[in-house]
């Protein structure tokens, strides 16, 4: 995978699939302590211990349309190759967290990629899951929860071009403004 952002998406795809009615992700980039870290997390069906202990194996699948899983094991592999690791913890009914770190100066770790398409790609897609997005920047938080969007709409679909645009620019706005912070 080119860029984080679409290991984010793989991952919360996973949880879609593991129907979950909420799905968090979350992003901390401490350049002080030379860390980034991804987790998702989950309240779908979650993994037994057979599933759960092979999380990481590309060529062992429940999915029935091909004979692999990528989408931990590419993660994993990602992480690894930046100075960091993955953790997945699960329990069986109530869902899943997918924990992966980076050395965030490290010269192999990939991009974070374009969040704001990937969030506004969920949220479009599956308008009946909420989903809370928070970024953590050297002591700067965004957050963003549909479920409280949904709130606000007043009828109008969280789904409907105008509000996916709007996310998209404002998490789009955060992080480049995040990032031409002095560090």
């Amino acid at each position: 995978m080119e860029d984080l952002s679409l290991h984010i998406l793989d991952v919360a795809e996973n949880s879609i699939t593991a129907g979950a009615s909420r799905i968090e992700i979350r992003i901390t980039e401490d350049t002080g302590a030379n860390l980034l870290t991804l987790e998702i997390s989950d309240n779908g069906k979650g993994m037994d211990k057979e599933l759960l202990d092979n999380a990481c194996d590309p060529f062992y699948t429940t999915r029935t349309t091909r004979r692999v899983g990528l989408g931990i094991p590419l993660l994993a592999q990602s992480a690894r190759e930046s100075n960091g690791d993955i953790v997945v913890e699960s329990t069986p009914g109530k869902g899943t967290s997918v924990k992966a770190s980076f050395q965030h100066d490290h010269i192999d770790r990939k991009p974070l990629g374009n969040i704001g398409e990937t969030m506004s790609i969920l949220i479009m897609s599956n308008p009946d899951i909420d989903f809370f997005y928070e970024h953590k920047k050297n002591g700067r938080i965004y957050a963003l929860d549909t479920a409280d969007i949904k709130k606000e709409l007043d009828g109008v679909p969280i789904q409907s071009p105008e509000v996916i645009r709007i996310i998209k620019d404002d998490i789009s706005t955060w992080i480049i403004e995040a990032n031409n912070m002095i560090e």
